[in-house]
């Protein structure tokens, strides 16, 4: 089977929507991808200011949000579509939405966007809330991308993200029974820390939307006071399944490395080296003494030389060795991934595990907004 589909992802570090339009084909359950074409929207500050903000905003406030954020993707992929010449080629259009509260141990999740006013704008069906049965099933409701991983990158086991916030996927043949993780599971994931959010109001405070290439943070020296309280933090010694919500990154860890009132140099090395800490120690458990076991690294932060030159040097004591895949899967891979649970839920198979977000079971995520008529 050949599907044509639009994914869109609007990732917490507020750097932009990703959408990509992908040709995905499925023979006796392999599946084969090719982005077609993709496109990064950058916000205008009203919107950074309105999706930053929206936590704060009444109930009414918030709903109108959610309509109007709604009718703004319907209104980027239209454009897309047009751009790109798109007219009766797409099949189905996938929308992360961008997340808001994430309260997994009240079993609520909410991402802004309605996929209604989505569908009636672009006249296609429309696949949203992808997470939201996973949380009312006890689960995390993150990461979600691991399906996905495992469906179209078969032959590699350890996926790292980083975007607003860092996340981690460990498949099947990597699990020793004797590791602090369980065998029986056939892929573990979770959030790791906190990582763009907080290296971008880092940034900004020099005027700066990111730390390019890491230059900032490679000026800067490491305060070990402030390291060793970052990497004490309670979060990272619980047992997975976790996930993080934004306000992790802006209400405890950036108030909490303001308090050393440090340059933004320093601010930014001594962050820097406390994700590459969180990253190593999310990966110790799967310690071996073989060959170089390489972790495929996507997202904003594949872009910054300096941190991933801090993480393999962190990992490297571990023998793990980062790999960095084309630009289209690096900047991509999310709104890819969203594409494609976007399509196994048309097809009502599995979108989200229950061994990786510990709800009660697997489940088929994902409301359907039928765009055209019947």
């Amino acid at each position: 089977m050949i599907y044509n589909v639009i994914g869109l992802m609007s990732g917490s570090s507020l750097d932009g929507l990703d959408i990509a339009f992908v040709e995905f084909s499925e023979t006796a359950g392999k599946w084969d991808y090719k982005i077609m074409c993709a496109a990064c929207i950058q916000y205008e500050d009203s919107w950074i200011e309105k999706l930053k903000n929206a936590i704060n905003f009444s109930a009414l406030e918030y709903q109108l949000l959610h309509a109007e954020y709604g009718r703004f993707l319907g209104e980027r992929i239209n454009e897309f579509i047009n751009e790109f010449h798109l007219h009766h080629r797409v099949n189905l259009i996938a929308s992360h939405g961008h997340t808001t509260f994430h309260l997994p141990a009240q079993q609520m999740t909410h991402q802004l966007g309605d996929g209604a006013a989505i569908a009636a704008i672009t006249s296609l069906p429309v696949i949203s809330d992808l997470r939201a049965l996973d949380v009312a099933l006890g689960g995390q409701g993150a990461p979600i991308v691991p399906m996905g991983e495992q469906l179209l990158f078969p032959d590699l086991h350890y996926f790292l993200n980083i975007g607003g916030i860092a996340n981690l996927s460990i498949h099947s043949k990597t699990i020793n029974s004797e590791d602090s993780y369980s065998a029986k599971d056939e892929i573990i994931a979770f959030d790791i820390c906190a990582a763009n959010r907080v290296l971008n109001m880092l940034a900004s405070e020099k005027g700066f939307e990111y730390d390019e290439d890491g230059n900032l943070a490679a000026q800067g020296n490491v305060n070990f006071n402030l390291l060793s309280k970052l990497n004490s933090l309670e979060y990272y010694s619980l047992a997975y399944p976790k996930s993080l919500a934004n306000s992790f990154g802006t209400g405890k860890v950036f108030p909490m490395i303001k308090e050393f009132a440090l340059s933004t140099e320093d601010a930014l090395a001594t962050y820097t080296e406390h994700i590459s800490c969180q990253v190593k120690n999310s990966l110790m458990p799967f310690f071996n003494n073989g060959k170089l076991q390489p972790v495929m690294i996507t997202g904003g932060g594949a872009l910054n030389k300096f941190l991933i030159k801090k993480i393999a040097e962190h990992i490297g004591e571990i023998n793990f060795e980062v790999f960095i895949p084309g630009d289209e899967v690096v900047n991509y891979k999310e709104a890819l991934i969203m594409a494609l649970l976007g399509t196994l839920r048309w097809r009502e198979q599995y979108t989200v595990l229950s061994s990786v977000t510990g709800a009660s079971r697997n489940s088929i995520g994902g409301a359907l907004w039928l765009g055209t008529d019947a």
